[in-house]
Formats: structure tokens, sequence, C-alpha cells
């Protein structure tokens, strides 16, 4: 008998050592899962508060509206400087170079142009350091294609900038978006759609750009012809 009242404590500590054992690798494995959970969300609100502005962007985009006329479009084959003019132009453009992925060619050349646009040396300093950080930097989220020299300028010049202190790199990428990209958004589908879209009655328009002239008929298909010397 003293050999079982001896015997049974111990089977009962044992029992709960195995509990504790069982139990004890869960509560970790929930442990890890929130600490990895809360790093997740420090590491994502640390990236909006560094480039919140520039985010911003993308989010607020409009969708290219469908009540743009077939005029309107084909206004933009004219020139660029046409195209980027019109805010509807300059929307749908952003679309494209969406489908490109180089759409930051077109944000770093509109926080330019806002930039531009600043008189207090607080809020020059400030805009600098973030389209640096967005756009120029070797760690940039969104680096656009510049040479070194010009890079190597911008930095230079950070810590005390000026309104014309982004000028190079700005005209850089916007002959780049202009040689480059422009020509292909001319033959995308996207702005086909809108260029070619039926007139009032069904009946063809036509206009002569420099760039092409663009045939519309009733029927649904036109042509795009190169436009005579």
């Amino acid at each position: 008998m003293e050999t079982l009242v001896f015997l049974f404590p111990q089977f009962n500590l044992m029992g709960k050592k195995e509990e504790a054992y069982f139990k004890g690798p869960q509560h970790g494995r929930e442990s890890t899962m929130k600490a990895d959970s809360s790093r997740q969300q420090d590491k994502e609100k640390k990236s909006l508060t560094r480039f919140g502005s520039q985010e911003n962007v993308n989010c607020q985009r409009k969708a290219t509206s469908s009540n743009i006329a077939a005029e309107t479009a084909l206004r933009w084959s004219d020139s660029f400087e046409d195209l980027m003019e019109d805010a509807d132009g300059v929307e749908t453009f952003f679309q494209f170079l969406r489908t490109e992925f180089s759409e930051e060619n077109l944000e770093f050349w509109q926080a330019c142009e806002e930039f531009k646009t600043y008189d207090s040396e607080k809020k020059l300093l400030s805009k600098a350091k973030n389209i640096y950080a967005v756009f120029i930097g070797s760690d940039a989220p969104k680096e656009v294609n510049i040479d070194y020299g010009t890079k190597m300028a911008i930095q230079n010049n950070i810590a005390h900038p000026t309104r014309s202190c982004f000028d190079a790199a700005q005209m850089k990428v916007y002959n780049l978006m202009k040689k480059d990209s422009y020509p292909r958004f001319l033959h995308s589908d996207l702005y086909l759609r809108l260029a070619r879209r039926r007139g009032p009655g069904g009946l063809m328009s036509r206009r002569r750009s420099r760039s092409c002239v663009f045939y519309e008929r009733g029927g649904g298909g036109g042509s795009a012809e190169p436009s005579p010397r």
C-alpha cells in the first residue's frame, strides 16, 4: 500500500509535465505569429510615413474617363506637349505607362513641377529630400533612369536646394517619355480605342496631325496612315 501511495503522486506530476510540454510550443508559435504581425504593421507604417506623399499619387489616380471625346484624344497626337497640357491626356498617358511599368517617370516629372511652386526654404528642403528618396537615391523605390553626373549634382545640392536643382533630371526624363514612351502610346490599344470612337451619327471622322492621320468609320474598324510630308 505504501508503494502505491508514493507512486500515485509521481504519476500525476509526470502528467502535468507532459501537459505543459505540449502546451508550451503552441503558445510559443502564437507569440511568434503576433510578433511577426506587429513587426509587419510597423514596417508598413514607416513605409507610408516615408513615402506617403508619393504613394498617395497612385491611390488618388482616377481611371481614364470613358467620356473623353475622340476629337480631344486625336489632339494628343499633334505633339507630346499637347498631350501633357491636357489633364485627361496626362491621366490616360499615366495609365499607359503603368502597363509598361514606367509610371515613375511621369510621377517624377509631376513632383518636380510641384516642387518649383514652393517658396519656403523649409518646404523646398522637405520636398527635395522626399523626391531624392523616392526617385533619385540608389535605393529609391521608384528610381528614374538618369545619368550618374546628373544624379551626383542633385546629391551635392540637396542640402541647400533651389527650385531649379531638379531641372536637368526633369528634362532628361521628359525627353525620355517624349521619344520613347509617347510614340508607343499613340499606337497602343488604350489610345486607339479613344481616338477611333464612333462620332455622332456614326459618320466617319478624320483629323490630320503631325504624327498620323486617323480614320473613324461607322462600322468600327478604322486605320491609321502616316501623314504625307
